[in-house]
C-alpha cells in the first residue's frame, strides 16, 4: 500500500512565478470587471439626455443612482453565499449574467418606475461579481502581488467607467439613450460566455471545503505542469486556519478582526460615499458649473482614470508596507477637496483639480479594495468580501442620494467638494488602526489574523 503525499496547496501557490495560468485569469477578471464598470456607472453618461426627456428631477435621478447601488448591497450579500457555498466559478458566471441581461432590458424601459427596478437587478448582479473576483484572484496569488493583482483587475472597472463616456457621447446622439445599455449589455452577454470557457474554479476554496482531489490535483498540474502530483494525494493549506469551515457573521469579528472589520466597515462607507459620488454625479455637476456637455462626459471620464493611475500608484506599496500604506490617499484628499470647495482656480484649473481628486480619492478606494479580502480565510473569503462590500454600499448609496439634495439646495455647487472633505478624514483614521494592525501582524510573520502556520509536507520536487 503506497504512503499518502500531503501537499502544501497554500505553498505551491507562493512559489509560482508569473505564469501563464495567472496571466489569463488576471485577464479574463480585468474584462469582467471592465463590463461591470460600464453596465453599473453608463447610467450617469445617459442622466443628462434621459433626465428632461422623461421629466426626472435631481432628487428622482438621485434615486436612479442609489437604486442601482441598493442592488449591489443584496448581491454583495447573496453572491458571497453562493459563492463560499458553491464556489467562485458559478457565482461569478451567474452574477455576470445577470447584469448582462438586465442591462440590456434597461434600454427597454421608459419611466421612472421602470429605471428603478432596472437599476436594482443590474446593481444586483454587478455587486455579486466584483468581491468574488477579488476573491478568486486573491486566492491564486502570491502574497507579495496580491494587492496589486487586485488593484489591476480593478483598472477593468475603471475602464469601463472612463471609456462610458466617449461612447455614450458618440453613440446617443446618433442611435439615442437606449444604445449605450445595448451595447454594454450584448458585450457583457459575451464577456459570460467566455467565463464559462476559461474561468477556474478557487483552489483555494476548493481544498477549503474537501472538493474533489482530482480536480485540484488538475489545477495544481496548470499552475505548475513540470510538478508531478500522485494519484493519492492529501491536500492542505499550512497557512490558514483549520477549524472555521462553515460561515457566521461572528467570524467576522474574530481574534484580531474585532477591531480590522468595523475599522474596513467604516472606512469602505466613506470612501464610498465619495467615488460613487464622483462616478455618478460628475458630468451632471460640471454642467451646472457651466460646462459643454462633451467637457462634461470627459470630467466623468477623467476622474476614472485618475483614479485607476492612483491605484496603480498605491499598489506596490501596499504590497511592500502593508495596509498602512494606503493611508496616503485620504491625507492628500483632504487639503484637494477644500482646495476645490473654496479656492476659484478657474476653468481648466479645476479640471485639473478635479484628476487629482480623483487620483487619491478612488486611488485611494482601489487600496482598500486591494485589502479587503486578505484578512479573511478561503473557506469564508467571499462572504468575507461580500460582507465588507455590501455594508459599503451605505455610502454608495448616500453619496449619489445626498449629491442630488445638496444640488437641489441653494448651496452652491462648488462647496459640496469642500463638505466631501469630511470622507477621507474618517477613511483616514480607520485606515492608520488597520494599517497598524496589519504592520504588527508583518513583523511577527504573520499576513492574516487566525493563521495556523502548523507545518505540512511541501509539495515532492
Amino acid at each position: 500500500m503506497s504512503a499518502t503525499t500531503t501537499i502544501d496547496v497554500s505553498a505551491v501557490i507562493e512559489r509560482q512565478k508569473l505564469n501563464g495560468f495567472l496571466v489569463r485569469l488576471v485577464v479574463v477578471s480585468w474584462i469582467i470587471t471592465f463590463f461591470d464598470g460600464f453596465d453599473q456607472n453608463v447610467i450617469s453618461f445617459a442622466a443628462p439626455t434621459i433626465a428632461p426627456m422623461y421629466h426626472l428631477t435631481r432628487p428622482m435621478m438621485g434615486n436612479v443612482f442609489a437604486i442601482g447601488l441598493v442592488g449591489t448591497m443584496l448581491g454583495g450579500f447573496l453572491f458571497g453565499w453562493i459563492g463560499d457555498r458553491f464556489g467562485r466559478r458559478p457565482a461569478v458566471i451567474i452574477a455576470t449574467l445577470l447584469f448582462a441581461v438586465m442591462t440590456l432590458d434597461f434600454a427597454l424601459v421608459g419611466s421612472y418606475g421602470g429605471f428603478l427596478a432596472m437599476r436594482l437587478a443590474v446593481g444586483i448582479g454587478t455587486g455579486g461579481m466584483l468581491p468574488l473576483s477579488w476573491a478568486l484572484n486573491i486566492e491564486y496569488a502570491p502574497k507579495r502581488w496580491r494587492s496589486s493583482i487586485v488593484t489591476v483587475v480593478m483598472l477593468g472597472y475603471s475602464a469601463g467607467i472612463s471609456l462610458g463616456g466617449p461612447i455614450a457621447v458618440w453613440l446617443i446622439p446618433r442611435f439615442g439613450w437606449q444604445s449605450v445599455f445595448v451595447f454594454g449589455g450584448l458585450l457583457s452577454l459575451l464577456a459570460a460566455i467566455a467565463l464559462i470557457a476559461q474561468l477556474p474554479e478557487s483552489i483555494r476554496f476548493m481544498v477549503a471545503t474537501q472538493k474533489d482531489g482530482k480536480a485540484i490535483a488538475g489545477i495544481l498540474r496548470r499552475i505548475v505542469p513540470d510538478r508531478v502530483v500522485p494519484h493519492n494525494a492529501r491536500f492542505v493549506m499550512s497557512d490558514e486556519d483549520r477549524l472555521a469551515r462553515h460561515f457566521s457573521p461572528l467570524l467576522l469579528f474574530g481574534g484580531a478582526l474585532r477591531w480590522i472589520t468595523p475599522m474596513l466597515w467604516v472606512a469602505y462607507i466613506f470612501s464610498s460615499m465619495t467615488a460613487f459620488f464622483l462616478a455618478t454625479w460628475t458630468p451632471l455637476v460640471f454642467e451646472a458649473l457651466a460646462f459643454s456637455r462633451p467637457e462634461a462626459a470627459a470630467a466623468g471620464s477623467i476622474t476614472a482614470v485618475a483614479g485607476a493611475l492612483g491605484g496603480l500608484a498605491l499598489m506596490r506599496f501596499t504590497d511592500t508596507f502593508g495596509a498602512i500604506a494606503v493611508a496616503a490617499m485620504p491625507a492628500l484628499a483632504i487639503p484637494l477637496l477644500l482646495l476645490g470647495g473654496f479656492a476659484d482656480v478657474g476653468h481648466a484649473g479645476f479640471m485639473v483639480l478635479i484628476g487629482l481628486i480623483a487620483f487619491a480619492l478612488i486611488g485611494g478606494h482601489f487600496g482598500l479594495h486591494s485589502i479587503a479580502g486578505i484578512f479573511y480565510p478561503s473557506a469564508w473569503r467571499g462572504n468575507g468580501a461580500g460582507w465588507a462590500t455590501s455594508v459599503a454600499k451605505v455610502g454608495s448609496i448616500a453619496g449619489p442620494f445626498l449629491g442630488g439634495l445638496i444640488l437641489s439646495t441653494s448651496l452652491p455647487v462648488r462647496q459640496i467638494f469642500a463638505l466631501m472633505a469630511v470622507c477621507p478624514a474618517m477613511v483616514l483614521l480607520c485606515v492608520l488602526v488597520i494599517g497598524g494592525l496589519h504592520s504588527r501582524m508583518l513583523r511577527e510573520g504573520r499576513r492574516e489574523p487566525n493563521t495556523d502556520l502548523r507545518p505540512v509536507a511541501a509539495m515532492p520536487e
